[in-house]
């Protein structure tokens, strides 16, 4: 047991010491001048799309269950946190204060919505669980998109048809406006907090997966029958696992939100192709594979940028890479051959300890 926990710390270290290492080089090119404006551009998006690739896995992988609502719960948490940082801009001075305070906002009302669908959803299987969750993600969208809210001396005004019909006094501000979103919050997400609260998320769904109630939700996905006859809370574990999964997606919308200057409930923001997009990320990197899904999210965000001057060819060699990729994580083979060369590392490692 001892040794299994040590393979386990180890493997964590591993996960993290490449995070360190990744944003360690990138510090240091920058400082060099070696990243030009547009790479400088993707950073941050870089640890949003790591955040919510890995948090989805926690629901994809560990649960066992196709959630296709990931970019609702994402939407959720970007226009909470946005929304606090704009109420409380009088109140609070500091933007980097707001921001810390917006993040465990953001994160808390999509745990909440995680909560209140994970209810009914949950006790849902396969593609009807995917569809009420994509349904969820395209209901948030359109709702922003027809909300007005405002905030002046009698508190808060919120209406669905204009901003005249929110009945503001003089010194009063909208807020969300509708289809245009909310303009104006303070660009304070950087690539350091954004390395931060990767490292963060990936603390609390490798303690949470390592854990006692890891164990049960693995439990629950490999044998529900058998996991619920042996006295495991199918409910609790499921809802948990879902609910930190939508509260990490709240993080992430917070920093997406505080890297714009406009934020908007557009399809391309937060629509059914960012849900596959965060999806693909899983699977390519291995359903259950946390460092994979880590190194899909950066290599399917970076490739499209890399291959910018070859226009012609730009699609044509990111459908491939997804391809050798798919191949190189699911197929029964490349996992056979990538055991047997694991196994042999093991067994020189096993020689030099002798």
């Amino acid at each position: 047991m001892k040794a299994y926990k040590n393979k386990i710390l180890v493997q964590n270290l591993i996960t993290y010491g490449l995070v360190i290492i990744c944003y360690i080089v990138i510090q240091a090119l920058m400082a060099g001048g070696h990243i030009n404006s547009l790479l400088k551009g993707i950073l941050v998006p870089l640890c949003i799309y790591v955040i919510l690739a890995v948090s989805l896995n926690l629901t994809v992988g560990i649960l066992g269950e196709l959630s296709l609502g990931h970019a609702g719960f994402m939407c959720v948490g970007a226009f909470s946190g946005a929304f606090f940082n704009h109420a409380m801009s009088e109140t609070i001075a500091s933007d980097q204060l707001r921001f810390v305070i917006a993040l465990f906002i953001g994160a808390a009302v999509a745990a909440l919505f995680g909560i209140l669908i994970g209810i009914p959803v949950l006790r849902l299987k396969g593609d009807y669980l995917a569809i009420v969750t994509l349904a969820f993600g395209e209901i948030i969208k359109n709702v922003i998109n027809v909300l007005y809210v405002g905030i002046d001396g009698n508190g808060f005004h919120i209406s669905v048809k204009d901003v005249a019909s929110l009945g503001l006094e003089a010194d009063g501000e909208v807020i969300i406006k509708g289809a245009q979103g909310i303009t104006g919050t303070p660009k304070t997400a950087t690539f350091t907090i954004g390395i931060i609260l990767v490292l963060i998320t990936l603390f609390i769904v490798l303690n949470m997966i390592n854990s006692r109630t890891g164990r049960a939700i693995m439990a629950i996905r490999d044998n529900r029958i058998a996991a619920e006859s042996v006295g495991i809370n199918i409910t609790k574990y499921k809802l948990m696992a879902f609910s930190v999964s939508a509260a990490l997606a709240g993080v992430a919308g917070v920093l997406y939100a505080h890297n714009l200057a406009t934020l908007a409930a557009t399809p391309k923001n937060f629509g059914y192709n960012m849900s596959i997009t965060i999806l693909v990320f899983v699977v390519l990197g291995g359903i259950g594979n946390i460092r994979g899904s880590i190194i899909a999210a950066v290599v399917l965000t970076l490739l499209p940028e890399m291959l910018r001057g070859l226009n012609d060819y730009r699609m044509l060699i990111y459908a491939i890479v997804l391809i050798v990729m798919m191949l190189m994580t699911s197929s029964p083979k490349a996992i056979e051959y990538r055991e047997r060369i694991l196994a042999s590392f093991r067994k020189k490692e096993t020689k030099r300890e002798a």
